[in-house]
């Protein structure tokens, strides 16, 4: 035989030079999920390993999560007074404002602050925009979501991510952003946010369930792949810097497709369901952890994705699986 493709698997050190998708850490992205008060560690339940943390309890294990290298951090703010409106969303005195300029006063441009952009936490009724008529307004919503955005600029924040799903949120935030001399502010969308079973455990993370009905009308349905990438294009038109995918996991060829028809960096979100399910397995020992983590890590990265998000991230770091 001439074709042996055998002879370069012969050793790990072939193997490793010979290796098409190569992980390293700064494909990495940590969130965190930030509540009121002080010296709160919280644990959640439907997430081993992830935590509720009161600003000045985060700020020990973001320093902590920096000595190893753990330098992007997503921020989700938790516990804030619920209205109809989601005004607590964009005071300049909200936890996530305080938290931006709490790391940035320790860290400075050592981390790099990245801040979801969603009402659903700030809602009475869960839903990631302003109901009229049990249906959630877009463009009222808009307004709502660029101006949360502006806050968490106003507060230090290097990039804001929009979770929400509603059509043009991306370019009144540019607009809004750039007219208040934040136009080096970047926004990493989350482009294509399918309605997912998968989200399940951050319902219980970020106290954000719908009270009423579901988000299928805004989020994305998790069937269509051609209309995903419409979704994306426009949010690149718009002025996103980073389109993102989410969930990740059954989505590879979304990331793929995405991928290949941008120039932007893509981003793909493991999500809290695809987490907890690793997480449970492993406490069976029905699985190696370490090595499904980092065989799905590399799925991702080989499906297109330059920056993952993962919940894993600080066991991929602290324990050296990369």
């Amino acid at each position: 035989m001439i074709q042996r493709p055998r002879r370069l698997r012969k050793n790990n050190i072939v193997r490793e030079m010979i290796a098409e998708t190569k992980l390293n850490k700064n494909s990495f992205i940590y969130p965190y999920f930030v509540t009121a008060g002080k010296k709160q560690i919280k644990r959640i339940g439907a997430m081993p390993g992830i935590h509720h943390f009161s600003v000045d309890e985060l700020l020990r294990d973001a320093e902590r999560g920096l000595r190893l290298g753990v330098n992007k951090l997503l921020l989700f703010g938790v516990g804030e007074k619920k209205t109809k409106n989601g005004s607590s969303s964009f005071s300049n005195n909200s936890i996530i404002s305080e938290t931006i300029k709490t790391l940035k006063k320790e860290f400075k441009n050592d981390v790099y602050i990245i801040t979801d952009v969603c009402v659903c936490a700030y809602t009475n009724h869960g839903h990631c925009g302003i109901l009229h008529d049990d249906y959630v307004h877009n463009d009222a919503s808009v307004t709502l979501l660029a101006k949360m955005a502006l806050s968490h600029a106003q507060a230090g924040a290097d990039m804001v991510a929009p979770s929400d799903m509603m059509d043009g949120r991306i370019g009144a935030m540019r607009n809004l952003l750039d007219k208040n001399g934040f136009e080096n502010t970047g926004i990493m969308s989350y482009a294509i946010k399918f309605a997912s079973a998968y989200y399940g455990p951050f319902r219980e993370a970020a106290d954000s369930n719908p009270q009423k009905g579901d988000r299928k009308t805004y989020q994305m349905d998790f069937r269509n792949g051609r209309e995903a990438l419409k979704e994306a294009m426009i949010d690149e038109q718009e002025g996103a810097d980073i389109l993102m995918v989410k969930p990740a996991l059954a989505y590879m060829d979304v990331i793929t497709n995405l991928r290949a028809n941008t120039l932007l960096p893509v981003a793909c979100y493991n999500v809290s369901g695809e987490y907890a399910m690793v997480k449970a397995a492993a406490q069976k020992g029905w699985i190696d952890e370490r090595n499904v983590v980092m065989e799905t890590m590399t799925g991702f990265a080989r499906a297109g994705a330059d920056i993952i998000i993962s919940y894993h991230t600080r066991d991929i770091f602290e324990k050296n699986w990369l």
